[in-house]
């Protein structure tokens, strides 16, 4: 077989020796000049039935049938004696008869160039014969042969196109090549034109520092792409947990410092003097436990493991039934509020497993006060007094709850003003523990 063939042609060469096993004794294979006929001819003779005796003739125009039949019967056999007066088939018949010949395979080259008497002679040897005798001729153009096989050569798809000039061609240009795209087109699969590639006159000035460029600008598009997508997964991803733990109660936090500007509104205005006035500085260079000093407890809470912020609110078990009564008069806080001692006694009484909503921690008691005083007729508050970074807290809560359910109906029994200031839940095993900070 030859050193190269492409695998349509070599897939064609199969098909025609499948042909011939099959009985048909004659075939024709066409196809316009330039298709590699004579190719795959010598690919055929030289890689088919070796014990044969091969006889391959290409013929011409200033070819005679006389010089035709003497090249084929000498081919065939062995110092054979040709009378040009008598017929292909009768030469055939008589050297038969002379000596002993094996199955022949006969391969013609430029079938067009052959005469119709030929042509009759070849049919009736094909279909006839004593011994086998396969016969292939090529052609540009159909022949005047009824029992005959044709087989059509196609031309060559794309791929191959580019296979077979990169046998023949060291370097071929780039795929992106406008030249080389137009001329791939214009050969249409011919390899007698896709071998008549000029490489030296065919050469775009093509910069193959703009394709890698644009496959970089592409690379870092899709990075950018992947990066946000990741972003946005995570972020939702995180909502939900925030979401899920947030309706579960999962997540408890100690308490909260909020300002007092949202603790308590209005404030009355000797009440706000009196705040202004403990910002100053005393005479040690200290400041009192003031407004400023509430602010700092957002960051405060190294002490707790939750972090402590006026706008953390992680919900843990719903509230109980709270008067909804609202009224403008005010009253003594003394008549909601247990003493310090009784509060703590009182807390130590409830389960560990109930749940309080925390309204309040601040460092000053007045403000405590003033809280309860304004609220005192819309919640029961309850208060406890513990310490934190070396200061003194006071803290209000309201209701024990021994449910999620019910403390979630208490938070929405809660006054909107207090709403506002994000209350938060949290367990009485928690409470004790910071009540316990105070004996120690």
């Amino acid at each position: 077989m030859q050193s190269q063939i492409l695998p349509s042609r070599a897939a064609l060469v199969d098909r025609i020796a499948l042909q011939f096993e099959y009985g048909q004794n004659l075939i024709i294979l066409l196809g316009t000049s330039g298709l590699g006929k004579s190719y795959l001819l010598e690919t055929f003779i030289t890689d088919k039935y070796n014990d044969f005796n091969k006889a391959f003739v290409q013929s011409s125009a200033k070819l005679t049938d006389a010089q035709l039949m003497s090249d084929l019967l000498e081919q065939s056999f062995n110092n054979p004696l040709v009378d040009h007066n008598l017929s292909l088939s009768e030469n055939f018949y008589q050297l038969l008869n002379q000596q002993q010949s094996g199955s022949c395979l006969w391969v013609i080259d430029g079938g067009r160039h052959l005469s119709e008497e030929f042509l009759i002679e070849l049919e009736l040897l094909a279909k006839n014969s004593p011994i086998t005798l396969y016969i292939m001729i090529a052609s540009a153009a159909k022949l005047p042969v009824e029992h005959a096989v044709e087989i059509h050569l196609e031309r060559l798809p794309l791929h191959e196109s580019k296979q077979l000039m990169g046998w023949y061609f060291e370097k071929l240009p780039h795929d992106e090549d406008p030249v080389f795209q137009a001329f791939l087109a214009e050969a249409n699969g011919n390899p007698s034109l896709l071998l008549a590639w000029q490489q030296d006159e065919y050469i775009a000035d093509v910069k193959v520092k703009d394709k890698v460029s644009w496959r970089v600008h592409l690379l870092v598009l899709m990075l950018l792409i992947m990066f946000l997508i990741i972003g946005l997964l995570y972020k939702s991803d995180m909502s939900d947990w925030w979401q899920k733990h947030y309706e579960q109660g999962t997540i408890e936090v100690d308490s909260t410092a909020i300002p007092v500007s949202q603790a308590i509104a209005p404030i009355p205005d000797t009440v706000t003097k009196e705040k202004v006035a403990d910002i100053q500085p005393t005479a040690e260079g200290e400041r009192k436990n003031d407004i400023s000093a509430i602010m700092q407890s957002l960051n405060a809470g190294n002490e707790i493991n939750e972090p402590i912020s006026s706008d953390t609110l992680i919900k843990d078990e719903p509230v109980k039934e709270l008067v909804q009564s609202k009224v403008n008069n005010e009253v003594d806080a003394s008549s909601v509020q247990l003493p310090i001692n009784e509060a703590s006694s009182w807390y130590s009484k409830q389960n560990d497993s109930n749940t309080v909503i925390q309204l309040l921690a601040v460092t000053q008691k007045q403000v405590v006060d003033d809280f309860i005083k304004q609220y005192a007729l819309q919640i029961t508050a309850y208060t406890y007094q513990t310490q934190r970074n070396g200061k003194t807290w006071w803290v209000v809560t309201t209701g024990s709850f021994t449910s999620m359910n019910d403390a979630q109906q208490g938070m929405k029994n809660l006054p909107a003003s207090i709403l506002k200031n994000k209350p938060f839940y949290k367990k009485i095993s928690k409470i004790k523990q910071e009540i316990a900070r105070v004996d120690q």
